[in-house]
């Protein structure tokens, strides 16, 4: 399969979408696109399995390579590991439910569904490089659009908070791409150096220049996926977020920085991986408490969306710094179950807040009995977020926990217990806000009059919920995609020196 294709469809799309006339058909193009997008992603799913069925064992597949900038032998160097194919298939999920979700935005739709599409093309790009200056590149691509969709689309203090999250990010990029220079300035291949991801992960980089640049690199990364204390700009960016940005956000752009973490500071800076790891397991521990209490504090409903997302991100962090391959594989599956459990919050949050005009829980109430669908989608949501059997919140946090307890140290399995007490915070918070939301008595007459949800909005909520069930059900296609990625991540960690 020709991974380009990845990119280019979604940049032709908002190019074409600059030349339509009128909402019909600017998101009748968004939703053609977006579905050319997920037929891929699933296509690309199926021809992966065929390459490994019939016996392709290369770490990396579908490969392609060609020269960007000689001077400083930077290449367009792209390829898939089952990691990178779980988060193109999470991202053509979110991004074809953001487009039905958005399906009646009247101010500047053009506009909307250009930057909308856009940042897909720059998720895409971003999971299939394997130049960490294309990575960083693709990066880059994902920032200025969320300032964009937040300050023009967004509500409340959108100014300030569409400020705040492009100065993070840009804060962190600037970290990233220490960090990535970092290590591009301490390989050497035939005399010069490189950017590519499978030459540098073949060699050492010695070991004080690893614990130089790890910091930056992983701190950068981190900071996309709300790492603890820079997690500051999520609830602000996600409460003043039109509804498809704030699944976008914390769908996808916060999957980049777990990716990020995993893909470029663990896996080659293994010996820093090991010698922080205590770091990460302690600010990880402290982002999965904080988070849920903090939860249990809002009446917001996106701020408690948006809290929540900050402990269940922390569940990412933990089990990438427990360094065991099940952990690991937890930490890629968190990515995935939270990237569809996220979105189908905000998109449900966003339906409820188009027809009652709040957000607030007290002013709430009732709802199942006039909205029942919209109601139902909320109530499922909340129930994956907490961890529910048969949803992939289960099982994304049991095989975290699992991974973390195997590592025998005293601070960790303290670190891994304080984690699974968090579940009795969550499932707190979470079954009092769907309880004050959808049950008890309608609180405003004005709620009698609400229609339920339209047909694109059940669309965008089954293609989530399927993603949901799927993975919850039968979670084995899943653990077996990604299982080889992070085999490949042990074994660099296997051999790198221990420094605990």
């Amino acid at each position: 399969m020709n991974l380009s294709l990845l990119i280019i469809l979604p940049f032709i799309t908002a190019i074409v979408i600059l030349f339509c006339n009128g909402l019909k058909q600017v998101r009748t193009v968004a939703l053609i696109g977006s579905a050319v997008q997920l037929i891929m992603a699933i296509m690309l799913l199926i021809q992966y399995w065929n390459e490994r069925a019939i016996g392709n064992i290369s770490q990396m597949v579908f490969e392609y390579s060609c020269v960007w900038f000689a001077p400083l032998n930077i290449n367009f160097h792209i390829g898939v590991d089952g990691i990178s194919v779980a988060m193109i298939l999470l991202t053509a999920f979110v991004v074809i439910a953001g487009v039905l979700v958005s399906w009646t935005m009247e101010t500047l739709n053009k506009e909307f569904f250009f930057l909308l599409i856009f940042l897909s093309m720059g998720a895409y790009g971003f999971f299939i490089s394997l130049d960490l200056f294309t990575l960083f590149f693709f990066l880059e691509v994902a920032v200025i659009p969320k300032f964009l969709l937040i300050g023009i689309w967004g509500s409340g203090k959108k100014e300030y908070s569409a400020m705040k999250l492009a100065l993070m990010l840009m804060g962190g990029s600037a970290l990233v791409f220490v960090g990535l220079s970092g290590l591009y300035f301490n390989t050497n291949i035939n005399g010069t150096h490189s950017f590519d991801v499978m030459q540098i992960s073949k060699m050492h980089i010695p070991l004080e220049a690893q614990l130089l640049f790890f910091p930056f690199a992983f701190v950068g990364f981190g900071i996309f996926t709300a790492l603890f204390p820079f997690h500051t700009w999520v609830p602000d960016g996600h409460s003043s977020a039109p509804t498809a940005a704030s699944m976008f956000l914390a769908g996808i752009s916060m999957k980049l920085g777990g990716y990020g973490c995993l893909r470029v500071a663990t896996y080659l800076m293994p010996d820093a991986a090991h010698a922080y790891s205590w770091v990460i397991i302690l600010l990880a521990t402290i982002a999965i408490i904080y988070g849920a209490f903090a939860t249990m504090m809002q009446t917001d409903l996106k701020y408690i969306n948006a809290y929540s997302s900050v402990s269940h991100c922390g569940f990412v962090l933990l089990g990438i710094g427990m360094l065991t391959q099940t952990s690991i594989t937890g930490a890629v599956l968190q990515m995935v179950s939270h990237g569809l459990m996220t979105a189908l919050f905000f998109a449900a949050i966003g339906m409820i807040y188009s027809r009652t005009h709040t957000r607030m829980v007290e002013q709430l109430g009732g709802l199942l009995k006039v909205i029942p669908f919209i109601s139902s989608v909320f109530v499922i949501a909340g129930l994956c977020s907490l961890g529910l059997p048969g949803f992939s919140g289960f099982v994304a946090e049991m095989t975290v926990f699992m991974g973390s307890w195997q590592n025998p140290d005293t601070m960790y399995r303290t670190a891994t217990i304080l984690a699974c007490a968090s579940i009795v915070v969550t499932a707190v918070y979470i079954l009092r806000a769907a309880g004050k939301t959808v049950m008890g008595p309608i609180t405003d007459e004005h709620y009698f009059h609400l229609t339920d949800a339209t047909w694109n909005e059940k669309l965008a909520a089954i293609i989530l919920i399927t993603g949901i069930v799927a993975i919850g059900v039968a979670p084995f296609w899943l653990n077996d995609l990604v299982t080889p990625g992070t085999e490949q991540i042990m074994q660099q960690l296997a051999q790198a020196i221990s420094l605990k």
